[in-house]
């Protein structure tokens, strides 16, 4: 069952983003939806609005970009927990590191084993 509630989240969260690009007849693009993405999900993630999603849905609301939001949320308010106001501009980026160090080192893993076409 974790895995239709992880496709069914993950897929609302896409059919929004899809809508609304759709609906707005290019003057919102990709880029402005990843934005948004991101800052709604740090934003529902420190209002306490996020974490709900994640406990139904499990990977479907944390692998989309509003869950890199949530994270960044959440670590952010943990390093202030732990550090103070210091923690708050650290916590996020210390969350977030497994993650972004994951995709430079695969990212560059494969740029380096593959040639582009064209």
């Amino acid at each position: 069952m974790s895995y239709v509630m992880a496709f069914l989240v993950g897929g609302v969260l896409c059919l929004i983003g899809q809508l609304i690009m759709d609906l707005t007849k290019s003057s919102i693009t990709p880029g402005h939806i990843l934005v948004g993405y991101v800052a709604a999900g740090a934003l529902l993630s420190g209002l306490g609005l996020y974490q709900p999603l994640v406990d139904i849905g499990g990977a479907g609301a944390t692998v989309p970009l509003s869950g890199f939001g949530h994270l960044l949320a959440q670590g952010s308010l943990e390093g202030m927990r732990q550090c103070g106001i210091i923690g708050a501009f650290r916590g996020g980026v210390e969350a977030a590191a497994a993650g972004i160090s994951a995709a430079i080192v695969f990212g560059y893993a494969i740029a380096v084993l593959f040639n582009p076409k064209g």
